[in-house]
This record gives C-alpha cells, structure tokens and sequence, in this order.
C-alpha cells in the first residue's frame, strides 16, 4: 500500500517544508515543559554514534543516553529537522511513564511528507558574562567595530556599529535598536577613536525591533511569528570623519542577499567569523535557522541564525556589548581541494549582524556553550530601506567630494564658445558630470559601482585611485611650500612666476628632494604636469577624429581642475598644521560635509557665476595649459587662504560644523569652483581649436553623444592618459 501514499524523501526537505511542519506541531512542542526552544536546521549525530563517520552504517539499537551540543554535531549526510532544545532528558522509563513529555520523534504533515525532530539537551546560562572588552584600536577616523555609546537615564548603554550604510541621501551607522531604544531621537551618539570620545552623529527615528516573518521572506509559515531583526539607524555627523571599511577585516564586500528563494540548508554549517572590539577573531558557523528564542502574548520571536562553534566542545567568544558585530563567511575555511588553486578573497561578504546570545550548558558542568543570535544583513537592509557602503575609503581619500567635481565638470559643459563645441559637450555633458537636479537629489555614484560606468569628472577618485597606483601624486601640488639648498626661500608657486625654467617636471622633483631625499613618490604632488599630459591626449584625439578619446580625457581632466581650485590641493597644509593628525579630518569635513549640506546653493551659485564669467583667452601647448592650472591655484590661494580654512574648522567642532565653515566661507569657495569649471572649459576649448575640431567634425556628429561602453573600456585601459609619477615624466613629452 505504501506506493498509494505520498513521502518525500527526508534529505530533500527544505526550508519551507521544516517551517510548516514546526509551524503545525508549534502549540504541541511549544507547550512541552521541557524545551526550551526550537530552530530548523541538520541532525546532530553523536561523536559515539557509528554513522558519525560513516553514513552508511547502521545504528545499533541501543540507547546512546543524552544528546548535547557538546557530544553531537551535523555531518553532511544529517537529514533536515526541527532542533527541539530540551532542559531535560527523558529515557525511554521515563518516557513509559510519562509519554505526555515525549517530543514527537516524526511529524507528520497533512500530505504525507514526514520531518524527523533532533532533541538537543541544554540548560541555561546561570550567570551573566563580563561584559566585553572595551579596549579599541588606534584608528585615526570613526567605522564599523567600534564600540559606540548612548547615555540614557544617568546610565550608559553600548553597542557595535555593524556598518556604514545610505539610503541614497544621507548615510548611517548601523547599530542594534536596543541601543537607541527609548532615547529621543537627535540625542548624541559618542564613540572612542583613538581613545577620545567623541560624537559621531544622531539617533534617528529609523530603527525596526521586529517585523513578521512573511514581510521578510513571503511564503513562510509561521502563524503570530516576528522575526527579530533589532536594528536602528545612526546619522553621521560627518562623512569625512567616517571610515566605512570594518577594522580587523578590511573593505566590505558585497552582501550574501538572501530571500525566500535563496534561503536553504546549505546554510546550516557554513563557516563565519568576525572580529570583535579589540582584535580578537571569533570563529563559528550556522547551527539553526530561524530560532524560536522568545514566546509572549502567543506571538513567537525568532532569530533568523542560530551561530554556534565550528567544532563539537567549542564555544563562541562573545559577550555583552558585542550587539552589532557583523559575521562574515570565512570564504577560504569553506573552500574545498578544488578551490585550493583559487587567489584568498581581497574582501569578506557579510551575512548576518549579532544582536544578542545565549548560552547553553550541560549537565554536570560549569562551563556554557555560547551561541549568538543575528539576523541576515539583507534583511536589516530590506527592512530599514538601506544599501551597504562596501567601501567608501573616505579614511584614505583627499579629494574633492562628489558634488563638487561633478558640478564643476557640468557647469564647464556650458561654457564653450564656438558652436560645434559647445554640441560635443552638451550631449555628453551627464557623462561627464551630473545633472544639477541629482545633485541637489543626492543621487550620485556610489564607490561600489564601479563594475558600472562612472560619470568621468569622479573616475580619477573612484576608479583610478584604486586600479592606478601612479595616479596618486596626480591631485595636488604644495604650492605654498618652501623649498631648500638650491631652492632656499622659494616655493613651487614663486618659482613658477618667477623663474620659467623650473617649468619643467624633473626640476621638480629636484625641489621636493631639497626637502627630503626620502620623499615617497606619492608625496611628490604633479597635478600642473597631468593637465599637461591630458591636454596632449586631447589635441591628438580630436586632430585623428577620435571624439571618444577626446571626451574621456576632457572629463577625466576635469577631476584634476576641480582639485587646482580647491585650496587644500595645492597647500602644504592639506593635513592640517598639527603633527598628531588632529586636523586631518578638515579636508574631508570642507570637501564633503559642507558642500553636501549645501548642495542646492553649490549648483544654484556656480551656475550663476559661470554663465556671468566673461570669455578668456585660448592657448596653445600641454605647458601653456599647465601655467594656466597654476594661475588658477595662485587666485585659488590667494583668495581663500588654506590657514584661514583651518582656522575655521578648529573654531567650531562636532554638530554644526559644517554649516558653521559655510557660513564663513561659502561664497568665496563658490567663486573657486566657478573659476576651475571656466578655466576647464577654456582648456577643452583651446585644445579643440588646436585639434581643429571645428574642421574635423560635422555639427551632426558633435550633437551625438559617445556611448558610455565606449568611454568606460578607455578609462579601464590602463594604457590610456597613462600615469605616472614626477619623476617618470620628462619636459619633452609634454611639448
């Protein structure tokens, strides 16, 4: 008869089939003195049991006595199950008596399909664990795994920010919601970079304790069930005192997304680890998925991962005030012999985000098996509407932010003076920079969208910086400083206007060497040469009718114009005057903070100023563009003094400051943006006209714009602008 009668073979149940069948037996088990909570997940085999090791053998038939976490563990032949954690064991007299405690060995779904049960015998932790280690690193700038604090009530709760996230305007610290949890939002958030405390921004009204679980993942039983996800967003006073990569582990990558769909048993032993406050590395891996660890009012709260240790008599080393650690796949511990050939991962994806623990123990011992509680990073992000900032590097970037680079390039798209140049620019405009209205919007590329085309005022930041070592010496130039020896008394800007012949790359060099022979290369800033050299790419382009090159190196060299009127680029006080980097953060809080919160009078005030600007004068040769980079730094620092930008900045600290460095320097610094977008666009214009645009190209042509694929494969050709340090570059190739 069994052939009339539906049975799904155990070993292909899945996610769905293990929630329904906990789901139809819930009031049964849930009621049970005895268990103390339930998850799905693989068998647990005992280490004695014969088919520990060998799936084909057969079980002896006796009773093998309590199973606990500390004798068991899931091989890969384990079949898929409900774990039913048990404070007690009952034998098989005990059973005979008391049949009423027994936990249903099978349960049996409506149409046939059968789901074995593995009791686990547990007991509660007695006693609360210290609370973690407070010690931090000494990190120059606020990220992911730093302890953040919230005082409330004449106390002190504390946490771990688990990532930097945006939600397309503004960006975030992701922390627990039971760290903000009953504080107003707009109250402070305090972390300890290098071991100050110090505000890091503001709880928001944006935070989630739980949502049902069908509003995560739809199609899942679970009747009067929420799935955890305790989780609450931080705004970030300042981006530029922000560094999204997790300390210990490095840049994010992108996150495992899980759905419905996606959600299976493969899950259960995957291989984890994340690193906690302090240093120290944790490993683990999943145990159980979906973890009933809360009953009230008959509405259950699950855990969306039960993560446990890796190895049988292990435990995980977390304690309180871990809540927020993020746990990342351990890619290489899951590879197997044929991955052996395989390059190590250059960044760890992120699964899931901790949020609480629980210890278990066994009978007749002290010592309590740990497991921490999380919930999916994808969940936490679909819930609370947000993208992960992968890695935004803003510890390492001295540049423009993106509003100003890519205003600048858009602005000049306006500001050509002869008919077909003016076409060739308007319809490439949006790949060159970004529209007015996005900007405004906050809608601008992101550092993780780099396998995406990238508007090309901002590649030289989020593209080259990372694929061009050589590109780094490329973004400034320390026109203020003075040199030594043979260039005694005398800066690069004074040398420049005084002297014609220290034009030249190698003399250069020369000059930063009388400084310090032991200059890196890096530090030896180029940026006149760079226009230079793009300038000449330029001229052949258009003159061998090659529209595409010419509109990738026009845009890319708008990057490098916007960094001439930028008063930090070309200072020696770009860090500041401390030597303890207390002012380091000035570039980043000037470039980004302030022009981001005033991001409508940017476009508004430059746009006015470039239209009113009157025609200049072309010129002929990569040199003559160089020298007219150097005027633009000489007006850029003689009207907005890089000291009185510090000065500024050290007046006003915290909440407020950069509207506070708007005030005072809002309009010249509109001024210097308009100058640079009007000097790139006569720099484009002459190198046209040098080019012989107007001759090699109709006006139809000029009105159509280049596709991106085309420009993207230029910028990701390393041969193409080529760059190199100052010291590779020679007068002669530049003439």
């Amino acid at each position: 008869m069994d052939r009339f009668i539906r049975r799904a073979d155990p070993r292909t149940l899945s996610v769905r089939d293990l929630l329904e069948a906990r789901d139809q037996y819930h009031v049964h088990i849930a009621n049970l003195p005895t268990v103390i909570g339930t998850a799905i997940g693989r068998y647990r085999i005992r280490l004695s049991d014969p088919n520990f090791t060998d799936e084909h053998t057969e079980q002896t038939g006796k009773e093998l006595g309590a199973r606990t976490l500390a004798n068991s563990d899931f091989r890969p032949w384990s079949w898929p199950c409900v774990l039913v954690f048990v404070s007690e064991w009952l034998d098989r007299s005990k059973l005979s008596r008391h049949p009423e405690l027994a936990v249903p060995p099978v349960l049996y779904l409506p149409d046939g399909r059968q789901v074995r049960t593995c009791p686990v015998l547990v007991q509660r932790r007695v006693s609360n664990l210290p609370p973690a280690d407070t010690a931090l690193y000494a990190a120059d700038k606020f990220g992911p795994n730093f302890q953040v604090h919230v005082a409330d009530q004449g106390a002190t709760r504390m946490g771990v920010a688990s990532a930097v996230v945006e939600d397309g305007a503004c960006a975030f610290a992701l922390v627990s919601r039971h760290l903000t949890s009953g504080t107003e939002p707009g109250a402070p958030v305090f972390a300890l970079p290098r071991g100050k405390k110090v505000g890091i921004g503001h709880i928001t009204a944006h935070g989630v304790d739980s949502l049902p679980l069908a509003d995560i993942y739809p199609g899942f039983a679970g009747r009067d069930t929420k799935l955890t996800l305790d989780a609450a967003l931080v705004k970030l006073d300042s981006v530029g005192s922000t560094n999204s990569q997790y300390l210990g582990v490095g840049g994010f990558g992108p996150v495992i997304d899980l759905s419905s769909d996606k959600m299976s048993l493969n899950l259960i032993g995957c291989p984890l680890f994340t690193v906690l406050p302090g240093g120290m590395r944790t490993e683990g891996c999943v145990h159980g998925l979906f973890y009933r660890h809360a009953s009230m009012g008959g509405v259950d709260s699950l855990a969306e991962f039960l993560i446990g240790p890796r190895r049988a008599g292990e435990t995980v080393q977390t304690r309180p005030g871990d809540s927020g650690v993020t746990w990342f796949w351990d890619e290489m511990a899951d590879r197997g012999p044929k991955d052996a050939g395989l390059p190590p991962p250059t960044a760890f994806r992120p699964l899931a985000v901790q949020w609480g623990g629980h210890g278990f123990g066994t009978l007749n011992s002290s010592r309590a098996t740990e497991f921490a509680l999380a919930t999916g990073f994808s969940s936490l992000c679909k819930a609370l509407n947000v993208e992960l900032v992968e890695d935004w590097r803003s510890g390492q970037s001295r540049y423009w932010g993106k509003v100003g680079h890519y205003n600048i390039g858009f602005a000049a798209c306006f500001a050509l003076q002869t008919s077909k140049a003016k076409a060739v620019f308007k319809a490439n405009a949006q790949a060159i920079g970004v529209s007015d209205a996005d900007i405004v919007a906050g809608k601008l590329p992101a550092a993780t969208q780099t396998s995406q085309f990238i508007a090309l005022a901002d590649v030289p930041d989020l593209v080259w910086r990372r694929t061009r070592g050589k590109d780094k010496a490329n973004h400034f130039a320390d026109m203020d400083e003075a040199g030594r020896d043979a260039f005694a008394g005398k800066t690069l800007m004074q040398l420049w206007q005084q002297a014609p012949a220290t034009r030249d790359p190698q003399v250069w060099d020369q000059f930063y060497s009388s400084i310090d022979p032991a200059r890196k290369p890096e530090h030896r800033g180029a940026l006149p040469f760079r226009v230079a050299e793009l300038y000449k790419v330029m001229v052949q382009a258009v003159a061998a009718k090659q529209l595409d090159a010419y509109i990738c190196a026009a845009g890319v060299l708008a990057h490098y114009i916007g960094d001439a009127c930028q008063p930090l680029h070309v200072s020696q006080f770009h860090h500041g005057q401390a030597d303890d980097d207390t002012d380091d953060a000035v570039h980043a809080v000037y470039e980004d903070d302030m022009l981001n919160q005033a991001a409508d009078e940017v476009v508004a005030g430059v746009g006015q100023r470039v239209a009113a600007a009157p025609v200049r004068p072309l010129f002929k040769g990569p040199m003559a563009a160089a020298d007219a980079i150097v005027q633009l730094m000489r007006r850029t620092i003689t009207e907005l003094p890089p000291t009185e930008i510090l000065e500024v900045y050290q007046r006003v600290h915290g909440r407020g400051q950069a509207a506070a460095m708007w005030s005072a320097l809002g309009e010249r610094t509109l001024n210097r943006m308009a100058d640079g977008a009007v000097t790139l666009a006569t720099v484009w214009q002459s190198a046209w006209k040098e080019g012989k645009g107007e001759q090699n190209f109709t006006l139809a042509a000029c009105k159509v714009a280049v596709p991106t694929t085309k420009l993207k494969k230029l910028y990701d050709t390393k041969g193409f602008a080529e760059s190199r340090w100052l010291k590779e570059m020679t007068l002669a190739d530049l003439s």
